[in-house]
């Protein structure tokens, strides 16, 4: 019994920087929950044309009657839906365009190999 009491007193210093380490792991990922993975940084200026021309779209139709179904359909057939048209289609992600992209399992894998320094 004695080995036992030993043996666990030993234990509680580690059990200690293991309970630590997972809260500090939890607190940075909620702080910085991409900060290992890459991604696009976009310029905030980039699409404004294309943000303007929806939204004027977007009034136009708010201000006038309801359209038809026809004109309806016919609008939604041009792309995404009625009032998006076919904006940004070629930059959203789809499998047909995403066949070179990397995985998040390949993110991991490099950034763990940047921090140990095997690349």
């Amino acid at each position: 019994m004695k080995n036992m009491t030993f043996v666990l007193s030993l234990l509680r210093p580690v059990r200690f920087l293991v309970v630590a380490f997972t809260c500090a792991l939890l607190l940075i990922s909620n702080a910085f929950p991409a900060f290992a993975i890459e991604s696009y940084q976009s310029n905030p200026t980039e699409a404004t044309t294309q943000l303007l021309e929806t939204q004027k779209k977007t009034d136009e139709i708010g201000r006038s009657a309801p359209p038809g179904l026809k004109k309806v359909q016919e609008e939604s057939n041009k792309g995404l839906n009625e009032v998006q048209g076919d904006a940004d289609i070629d930059k959203m992600k789809r499998p047909e365009n995403s066949q070179n992209a990397t995985t998040v399992e390949e993110e991991i894998q490099n950034v763990l190999e940047k921090v140990t320094g095997k690349k």
